[in-house]
């Protein structure tokens, strides 16, 4: 019976390697784009990535008065269960979690750009 000796970061290095690549990490913003293009309001730019960070600046000012005004004193979680009547679920106010993941994806997208299948993409390989 032979005992593998080498270091763990040798053994494991390569395996997941291929996630790390450039030519794949570059399509990572599209599933932020489409989740919040599809779920805001001015989300049809960002679903497009046109002028990502221009539009990212309301969304964030409409994000931060929802929080602190609408949701703060309901807490953190996004899903409150009140009671179960009749086999049915009754759901409490919702807190301040969406917001919190929404303007993580803005300043990703912002922070990383928009994709190469993007409008704004398009518009820097033309300039």
């Amino acid at each position: 019976m032979t005992v593998n000796r080498k270091p763990l970061e040798e053994r494991f290095s390569n395996r997941f390697g291929f996630l790390n690549q450039t030519s794949l990490a570059r399509w990572a913003p599209i599933p932020l784009r489409l989740i919040v293009g599809y779920g805001f309001f001015g989300g049809l730019a960002v679903l497009l990535g046109a002028l990502v960070p221009l539009v990212s600046l309301p969304m964030a000012v409409l994000l931060f008065v929802a929080i602190f005004t609408v949701h703060l004193p309901y807490g953190f979680s996004s899903i409150k269960l009140m009671s179960v009547t009749s086999g049915h679920a009754q759901f409490g106010p919702p807190g301040y979690e969406c917001d919190l993941l929404y303007l993580a994806c803005l300043a990703a997208l912002v922070l990383g750009g928009s994709a190469p299948m993007s409008i704004d993409g398009y518009l820097k390989r033309k300039a």
